[in-house]
């Protein structure tokens, strides 16, 4: 579900999570959603009702509200209902139709999708009682996120956490579920580092944001993806299935391995050409008298699944001088299905420049835009052909 333009109705029940809410809000309309709230008499003991209206920018809906029909008004306004926490209470309440206080009013009134996020005492989430209701709702299609395992309020340890407001949004933008009958993404992203000893090694800049990017780009659209990643500081969803690799030998091995069950393949991570020819097991005594470092090609992953081709191959090239007759020359000769020539110019920000090569444009002009906007482009060009 692409979050930005939609209306998210916030349900929020007597849990000392009740504070998180205002985080989750505040991530949901930073991924462009619209948002109004909904509460129990006892999620305000915890966080005031002033609070989530001045976060969401509209009336918080509680027991005491002028408009008692705004469990009708609110409901139908919402594209999805999100009941984030919600206490062991509220799912009784759920499962068995009773609607007695704001949230559960909602509830029973809301026409749309709903997602419920339980947070209680792990004892409590794993009792007859609660897994009964929980299994109810689910026959119902509402969605149920699994709690986080962790420390809790009551200092025990384990599962009935809420989980990260981050977690929680990319649960509902990008799917709580693997489709093994769906298109395949198959995506390299960040960087490789090729050791010379066990401290020092040869890498890059690659931080991996433009192919976390594209990643949830072709979740959100229903696509699943698996991730190779080198070392990087963007984060994934947890939809995607990532696999965490070091150097450009294991990044080859993990993609080859892969490839005969992917839709395309997008070559994102900055890897490194060359490696040492040696690598030292022991830290490198008085380095600064080693003048000399013996380097060897280190695995062409792209012409490797080139040569085994059957699916969209993608490549990126970064270029610093000449970026458009380079980029010709390296679509020309290189194989792939579509090349992404980007210049280093705002390295590192969230606007970059770029040109899409593809069999039908094999000439395009560079545009300035952001990584999101890259991502869209290049799922609209993939998606066509797959």
């Amino acid at each position: 579900m692409i979050l930005h333009g939609k209306k998210i109705l916030l349900g929020v029940t007597g849990s000392i999570a009740a504070y998180k809410a205002c985080e989750l809000l505040r991530v949901l309309q930073k991924r462009g959603a619209e948002v109004r709230v909904a509460m129990t008499e006892d999620a305000a003991k915890f966080v005031g009702e002033t609070t989530f209206a001045a976060l969401s920018g509209f009336p918080v809906y509680t027991k005491s509200s002028a408009n008692s029909l705004k469990h009708i008004e609110y409901t139908r306004w919402a594209d999805v209902y999100i009941v984030a926490p919600c206490t062991a209470t509220s799912l009784a309440r759920f499962a068995c139709g009773l609607g007695d206080e704001p949230v559960s009013l909602c509830f029973l009134a809301g026409p749309g999708e709903k997602w419920i996020v339980p947070a209680m005492n792990s004892v409590m989430y794993k009792s007859p009682a609660v897994q009964g209701n929980l299994k109810t709702l689910r026959s119902w299609d509402i969605e149920v996120m699994e709690p986080a395992n962790g420390y809790l309020a009551c200092g025990e340890e384990g599962a009935g956490k809420f989980p990260e407001p981050e977690d929680i949004a990319d649960g509902i933008e990008f799917g709580a579920h693997w489709d093994p009958g769906g298109k395949t993404l198959l995506i390299t992203i960040g960087r490789t580092q090729e050791a010379i000893d066990p401290v020092r090694y040869i890498s890059n800049c690659s931080s991996g944001i433009t192919g976390a990017e594209i990643a949830k780009e072709f979740l959100r659209n229903g696509w699943n993806v698996i991730a190779v990643c080198g070392p990087m500081e963007a984060k994934l969803p947890k939809q995607c299935e990532k696999i965490n690799v070091k150097d450009a030998e294991s990044m080859n091995k993990a993609v080859l391995a892969k490839q005969g069950d992917v839709d395309a393949i997008i070559h994102c991570a900055a890897v490194a050409d060359y490696r040492p020819k040696k690598t030292a097991l022991q830290k490198i005594k008085n380095s600064r008298e080693m003048q000399t470092l013996e380097l060897e090609e280190a695995p062409n992953i792209l012409r490797n699944t080139i040569k085994k081709k059957k699916q969209t191959i993608v490549s990126f090239a970064l270029e610093t001088e000449n970026a458009l007759k380079n980029a010709q020359q390296k679509f020309k000769d290189g194989g792939m299905d579509i090349l992404v020539a980007n210049t280093a110019e705002n390295f590192g920000k969230d606007i970059v420049e770029y040109g899409i090569f593809t069999k039908d444009n094999s000439k395009p002009t560079f545009e300035r835009n952001s990584k999101e906007q890259l991502a869209k482009q290049l799922f609209a060009e993939i998606d066509a052909n797959a």
